[in-house]
């Protein structure tokens, strides 16, 4: 059977189903364990909507304390698991159109979770949909696993394994093809303090460890009016003043590509230090701003395989009362985590601050000649052509981790940019059809009676 063929046949209704769950405002504002909308009402209504669609479509759908939720299909001891996410980051400032009313343009579905990760789950499901359509006998189980806070904390995903099997291998496609096959490790903390300056009485940017923030604002007691214009018309940065409010805007990214992104902190921040004696301001001034690869506090590294250690303050506070400045890392093989948070430590020193460890979730690894690769690059080969692409590794922390074997494999094409996080994010159709035909070939070929994984 020609898959391709058969996908173009269903575009219209893949479409349609893409843009009815980006409508859904899946953000999480807060976590309530014992609710039955612990996500929050957005996250659960997009978690509802794919199991309804999968009950009327004739599948088997649990829903795991609604923190996460299965579709499955097929029969036999082992699972092939494909992990998504049902939740977005929030939409941000900047949009051409509002994040969460989908707009078709230039081939593209322009919305939040377009990209990250609406549009691979609708792929995902719609390959299961058509292979159970055509009759296909599988001869292991097939399991579309969603979560609800991939872009925060993974409490939903944590809670389903708690209780469920664990497939014997999947993938997750919430990455880019051809695939990839290791994923650095993801450490967090935070830098705290507490003191105030006459001068400086706030300080805010980002709300998100994994974001680049886009922008970022302070107030002052003084008049800075005409240095900040000046500062601003120099550099070329953009920014106003409201009040006593000094703005200012760069551009987000994924914390795994934070060189992408331009930091609003750090744009404020170099203008403050030329204007203040803070040390919160020193601080971020002498040993964060501009440095994706963590060389100021000297704890950078590069790895052959997974190439650089990156680093991204994400969230920054300053008032009379807290000092926050919180820190996203992606690190590969070789990272020392004692030796770096002792670097840290001894740096905060100097300006009155201190460490605070939050999570560290070690990096993955799937050996690159593995027979599941082998797979998946034959059924991505199969449709594109593409013989050149070969898998690698990424900054970036999927579900695949969540796996005792697992790979994130697509959606986003070779030579495409990468736009999940981004302003404008979007998916391009013929990418979303190719991906549910790649996704049919893989579900296919691992689910052979003679496959051994």
């Amino acid at each position: 059977m020609d898959f391709l063929t058969y996908v173009k046949e269903h575009e219209k209704e893949i479409i349609d189903e893409v843009k009815r769950l980006c409508k859904i405002e899946s953000v999480l504002h807060e976590y309530d364990a014992e609710s039955d909308t612990p996500f929050g009402a957005g996250i659960a209504a997009a978690l509802n909507h794919m199991m309804d669609l999968a009950k009327k479509d004739g599948f088997i759908v649990k829903n795991v304390a609604n923190h996460a939720a299965h579709i499955e299909m097929g029969e036999g001891e082992d699972i092939l698991g494909i992990l998504t996410h049902v939740d977005v980051v929030p939409g941000g400032e900047g949009w051409s159109h509002p994040p969460f009313e989908p707009v078709i343009k230039d081939n593209k579905i322009y919305a939040r979770g377009s990209s990250d990760d609406k549009g691979p789950t609708i792929a995902a499901y719609f390959a299961m949909k058509f292979l159970k359509a055509l009759g296909v006998a599988f001869h292991k189980r097939i399991r579309l696993i969603m979560g609800t806070d991939e872009e925060t904390q993974w409490r939903g995903i944590e809670r389903y394994f708690r209780t469920e099997e664990m497939p014997t291998f999947g993938f997750s496609p919430d990455a880019t093809f051809p695939l990839i096959h290791g994923e650095k490790g993801i450490y967090t903390f935070d830098v705290g303090g507490k003191f105030a300056d006459d001068d400086l009485l706030s300080f805010k940017a980002g709300d998100r460890y994994n974001v680049v923030p886009s922008t970022a604002e302070c107030t002052l007691k003084g008049d800075y009016e005409d240095a900040f214009k000046k500062y601003l018309k120099y550099n070329e940065y953009k920014g106003e003043i409201v009040g006593k409010r000094y703005i200012v805007h760069g551009k987000t990214a994924h914390a795994m590509t934070p060189n992408l992104g331009m930091n609003a902190a750090f744009i404020l921040a170099n203008f403050l230090f030329e204007q203040l004696d803070n040390p919160f301001i020193n601080f971020i001034h002498d040993c964060l701003s501009f440095d994706p690869y963590g060389e100021k506090l000297n704890i950078d590294l590069k790895d052959p395989v997974m190439h650089n250690f990156t680093i991204n303050p994400g969230i920054f506070r300053y008032d009379k009362e807290t000092v926050l400045i919180g820190i996203n890392c992606r690190y590969p093989n070789g990272f020392n985590l004692n030796a770096t948070a002792q670097k840290i430590s001894k740096a905060l020193k100097k300006y009155g601050l201190n460490y605070t460890a939050k999570q560290n979730i070690p990096l993955h690894y799937v050996e690159k000649d593995d027979t599941l690769i082998a797979h998946l690059m034959e059924a991505y080969r199969k449709i594109t052509g593409d013989e050149e692409n070969e898998p690698y590794t990424i900054g970036g922390g999927t579900y695949a981790r969540a796996l005792d074997k697992g790979v994130a494999f697509g959606m986003v094409m070779p030579g495409r940019k990468d736009v999940a996080h981004q302003v404008d994010e979007h998916i391009f159709i013929d990418d979303l059809i190719e991906g549910t035909a790649i996704y049919m070939e893989a579900i296919y070929a691992l689910t052979r009676k003679d496959v051994n994984i």
